[in-house]
């Protein structure tokens, strides 16, 4: 199953992928909302390896997801690629310039089941 959006953002291009790369910035969140999210690589920079291990409720059962960057294309797009025990999904994220200070943000996420649990999971979506 895929899921897509796109959304047009007043900033540069360079401005709204510092933002959709801000991942201390989306690991407190995740913190905020119950989820437990540890970085699992060493690297200093950000781009393809970095790595994340978290925990969090959905639907009454406690989840186990692993995520890796698989693809860094700054400043333009990124790829995770997220492995659960039912559920294989896939997110990617692609900026492209309309103007100086206008982007096009184009998001998407395709989940793919492992197991009958993950699938029944992915259909009640």
């Amino acid at each position: 199953m895929k899921f897509s959006t796109k959304e047009d953002i007043e900033a540069p291009i360079g401005d709204a992928f510092e933002l959709f790369t801000d991942f201390d910035q989306f690991e407190r969140s995740a913190l905020r909302r119950g989820a437990e999210v540890r970085r699992s690589d060493t690297l200093n920079e950000t781009g393809v390896g970095m790595t994340w291990q978290a925990q969090f409720k959905l639907r009454g059962k406690q989840r186990k997801i692993d995520a890796e960057m698989v693809e860094y294309c700054g400043p333009e797009s990124y790829s995770l690629e997220i492995q659960s025990a039912d559920v294989t999904a896939f997110a990617t994220l692609e900026l492209m310039s309309l103007s100086k200070s206008r982007t096009r943000a184009a998001l998407a996420f395709e989940l793919k089941p492992k197991s009958l649990s993950g699938r029944l999971m992915v259909q009640t979506m």
